[in-house]
């Protein structure tokens, strides 16, 4: 699937560690909803995963022909941080995985670090990541598909881009660990969910253990 010389490994968060996608995108349709966009969950799921929060204001906004407040994202948020704390679960698999890898991991994330740790300690996860192994597009101002991320990831790990393996599900995250000129393994719960053929996949993520540790 890979080669396996390779010193670290780059996950994504959402979708790919912790079931999270879902979660927010109910909460996003239902506040969309108050202001009068009428979005489909099974519409905005695929619109949304893995879009950086500016890509899917403007979005929004295009299809409501006019300007969210000022406060949508703070308040969005909010909201999203008592879903997730209420309902986010691990992919399955993802604590066998992690605890089965022996070469050094982080996870580079599109979402700010406090959704990072809300999905990572509601989710048990937290344990197998030290505080400076969790990477945010906002520490940076830069979010995938650009490879940025990616680049100050490796940067903080002191691996060589082309000695980085990148666990990715969307589109987006595919692109950036391709643009970064990183090995790029794509996650999918389904044959039938895959959103690109530009990377092999697996669709559990035990299938890993052999293939990363």
């Amino acid at each position: 699937m890979i080669n396996p010389d390779f010193d670290a490994i780059i996950f994504d968060c959402d979708g790919t560690l912790v079931d999270s996608e879902p979660i927010t995108v109910n909460v996003l349709v239902d506040f969309v909803n108050e202001f009068g966009l009428d979005l489909a969950f099974e519409e905005a799921l695929p619109l949304f995963v893995g879009r950086d929060m500016p890509g899917i204001v403007a979005e929004l906004e295009s299809r409501l022909g006019s300007g969210l407040p000022t406060s949508f994202c703070d308040d969005f948020r909010q909201r999203q941080a008592i879903a997730l704390r209420r309902e986010v679960r691990a992919i399955s698999g993802a604590h066998e995985l992690l605890g089965a890898i022996t070469r050094q991991f982080c996870v580079a994330s599109n979402a700010p670090q406090d959704k990072i740790k809300i999905n990572l300690t509601t989710t048990g996860l937290d344990r197998y990541f030290q505080a400076h192994r969790t990477f945010s597009a906002y520490d940076i101002n830069s979010w995938k598909p650009e490879p940025d991320l990616f680049f100050f990831a490796a940067g903080k790990m002191s691996v060589e881009v082309s000695r980085c393996v990148v666990i990715e599900d969307s589109l987006a995250g595919i692109d950036a660990g391709l643009a970064a000129n990183m090995q790029v393994i794509g996650y999918s719960p389904s044959p039938d969910q895959i959103p690109t053929n530009k990377v092999p996949f697996v669709h559990s993520l035990v299938d890993l253990i052999e293939v990363l540790s």
